[in-house]
């Protein structure tokens, strides 16, 4: 099984209202692509980290195996979603790994 996982941070330029209501549409179009791309096992936005983590938003997905992550990563419907989030992040961290299950 392969996971990917990201750490976003939100642009400073919003208010904490407006991160909020990113932070809502962001798992709704995310968590909304669930049962709809091939291979994709599991999908979970975190919206509310606790204080010590140093982003605002998390994604954790779970993959039948590396190729099914390579073609959720081409999805337009994937990529339609990521855009949402794209254009409102500073920055982006990612984690990609394969663990013997």
């Amino acid at each position: 099984m392969t996971r990917h996982v990201l750490i976003w941070k939100l642009k400073e330029i919003y208010t904490p209202e407006e991160k909020a209501e990113i932070k809502k549409t962001a798992r709704e179009k995310l968590e909304g692509l669930a049962g709809k791309i091939p291979g994709l096992l599991a999908i979970r936005v975190i919206t509310d980290p606790l204080p010590s983590s140093t982003g605002d938003l998390l994604l954790y997905t779970e993959f039948t195996d590396e190729a099914a992550l390579e073609g959720y990563q081409k999805n337009p419907l994937h990529l339609a979603a990521a855009g949402y989030v794209r254009e409102r992040v500073a920055s982006r961290e990612c984690a990609d790994f394969t663990l013997a299950d």
